[in-house]
């Protein structure tokens, strides 16, 4: 659907801040979890470098009711930034500026275009770190963490990212700028407009500053790596493991396949048998290893290696970490075609496992597991021969028969990645009709025109 963004010109914005060429609207069209044929570049690409033009764009797009969608970096998977209505796309990538650094508050100040690596490094020097960002820290922003509600290989330990955020500045639809929650590090002062705001991909206001509470950083940190023989015994000694009350920083899971797939990538050596990936961080990290490879032993653990050391540390975790580059690279003849997560009670998470690779041998379609098994996040990755209708069907129809399989079990769609385009149609399955009543009046309350992300989240 083409929308007239002429108005554009009009605006208080420089020459170079507005875009109208098909090659800017293309990169906008898609995104990590979206394919170049599935593309829906939008009409216009405003590149804001400040709180009022963010505001002026708002502003002037709600009285036309012109959609806007915000966009980070792009590596989101379920379409969460991808314009399905046309409009104007707000890239956020000139926000990228430390406003403020608190050592002594633990606190640090950001705009929403600053990549998690460099944000961490910033406050480094002071003794701190930010705990909850994802594995893609290295290029994902700030502001998309918080549109998402990001968490990553820490949430076990540290929680999600809606629990490090203080204070956001929000530009509502209407072009209205606001502050919600406060620096202090609680309070019980009216609605918690702050926690509605993370996790509302964009489609309840844009963020323009946030405020980041920080965490000291561990005294010590240990790494380590174990294989099994047996996939259902990896993932019941994690959920052993979390319920002892281990004090895991990290603990996660990747099974056969996706050892397969990361030793082809990384020329590791490593046999494709299922490989629990922990981090223990503190002072007490010795006894809590002894704990936990007492754990892995009694569920007939093959192998328990560890080190505190960063090179060996890195080279223990590298078949984890390059799962997001190693599928893609795989099967020459498949694309990435579905990247999901859903999460379930912990006690749930050892017959999730075991459902998706149950799920791929009923469609016919190897799927791999992996993921943040300390909080009972399961991620499972889908390639597929785009050009074989057949194929691409029966991985759609794999993918919904994984997601209605956590939700019976009591878990949810999405445990980080948002609901997006891709997710949107299971939350009449995960929350009652009235629920999703209100979640719909809270959107028209703040976004009356609709103008902001639409088609994301409700269908």
């Amino acid at each position: 659907m083409s929308r007239d963004c002429s108005f554009l010109r009009d605006l208080p914005l420089s020459a170079e801040q507005v875009s109208f060429a098909t090659e800017d609207r293309a990169e906008f069209g898609t995104d990590y979890g979206v394919v170049e044929a599935d593309a829906s570049p939008p009409d216009a690409v405003v590149y804001p470098e400040s709180t009022e033009d963010v505001s002026v764009t708002l502003a002037a797009a709600n009285e036309r009711d012109v959609p806007v969608t915000p966009y980070a970096a792009g590596s989101s998977t379920e379409g969460n930034a991808v314009p399905v209505a046309g409009g104007i796309t707000l890239s956020m990538e000139r926000l990228d500026s430390i406003l403020g650094f608190r050592p002594d508050d633990m606190q640090v100040d950001v705009q929403p275009g600053v990549v998690g690596e460099e944000m961490d490094a910033h406050v480094a020097d002071e003794g701190l770190f930010f705990p909850a960002f994802p594995q893609s820290a290295a290029f994902s922003t700030v502001g998309g963490m918080i549109a998402n509600d990001a968490s990553g290989i820490r949430a076990v330990k540290y929680g999600e990212v809606r629990e490090w955020v203080l204070e956001l500045e929000v530009v509502k639809a209407d072009g209205t700028v606001i502050e919600v929650g406060t620096k202090a590090r609680k309070t019980s002062a009216g609605y918690n407009l702050l926690d509605l705001i993370v996790g509302s991909e964009g489609t309840l206001g844009v963020v323009t500053r946030a405020t980041m509470d920080l965490a000291v950083a561990p005294a010590r940190t240990l790494g380590g790596r174990a294989t099994f023989d047996d996939l259902d015994d990896a993932a019941a000694a994690i959920t052993e493991a979390v319920r002892a009350g281990v004090d895991v920083a990290t603990i996660e899971l990747i099974d056969p396949l996706t050892a397969e797939i990361a030793n082809s990538y990384t020329d590791a050596g490593l046999p494709p048998v299922p490989m629990v990936f922990f981090e223990l961080h503190g002072r007490g990290v010795d006894r809590e290893a002894e704990v936990l490879s007492g754990i892995f032993e009694r569920h007939g653990a093959r192998r328990i290696e560890t080190s505190e050391d960063d090179e060996e540390m890195t080279d223990l975790w590298r078949a984890r970490r390059e799962i997001g580059r190693a599928l893609p690279e795989y099967d020459p003849d498949r694309v990435l075609d579905v990247v999901g997560d859903v999460t379930v009670p912990i006690g749930s998470y050892p017959e999730m496992i075991r459902f998706i690779g149950e799920v791929g041998d009923e469609y016919g379609i190897p799927i791999p597991a992996f993921g943040h098994a300390g909080d009972g996040n399961a991620h499972y990755a889908i390639l597929v021969n785009r050009d074989d209708p057949e194929e691409v069907d029966r991985a759609h129809e794999a993918a919904e028969t994984i997601v209605r399989g956590a939700i019976d079990r009591g878990g949810t769609c999405t445990g980080e990645h948002g609901v997006g385009v891709g997710k949107r149609g299971y939350l009449t399955r995960e929350y009652d009709p009235a629920v999703l009543s209100t979640m719909r009046d809270v959107k028209e309350a703040l976004d009356p025109n609709g103008i902001l992300n639409p088609g994301k989240i409700f269908e």
